[in-house]
């Protein structure tokens, strides 16, 4: 079970700490009401997506001893119009760093990743489309 306590900071601006008793703030723009000094409830699910993604990757491809050197994802998201503005499409591509990485290791890392492992994936994949692509920039 988790645990979470949201406390406001002041107007839109709040404070939320979980188990691991660590403090995350979380803001809007001015207009509406923030001070546009942090990142937004919508942009922490992506986080959320990206971290949870990168981290099943990381374990698959250590245990397909794969010598990543490096892993970088980029997120880019569409929003709807009319409220509530909920994502309706996500595409990730992942940046791959290392020697000789094999690309069919890569791309199953990040459909196991994508359609086995990441919570955040599954729960977001009932409702957005979202679509992974590989870029494998490995040296010989």
């Amino acid at each position: 079970m988790s645990e979470i306590k949201i406390q406001q900071i002041k107007g839109a601006t709040f404070a939320a700490r979980g188990r691991s008793n660590h403090w995350l703030v979380m803001d809007t723009p001015e207009k509406v009401g923030g001070a546009g000094a942090a990142s937004s409830p919508m942009e922490l699910i992506l986080f959320g997506l990206g971290g949870c993604t990168a981290v099943d990757v990381e374990v698959i491809l250590k245990k397909m001893k794969v010598p990543v050197e490096n892993i970088e994802i980029d997120i880019q998201a569409e929003r709807a119009e009319e409220h509530p503005k909920v994502y309706t499409k996500i595409d990730m591509v992942y940046h791959f760093w290392g020697k000789d990485l094999s690309g069919k290791k890569l791309e199953k890392a990040v459909k196991l990743s994508k359609d086995s492992y990441c919570s955040v994936s599954a729960m977001l994949k009932e409702t957005v489309e979202i679509t992974a692509r590989v870029e494998n920039h490995s040296t010989v």
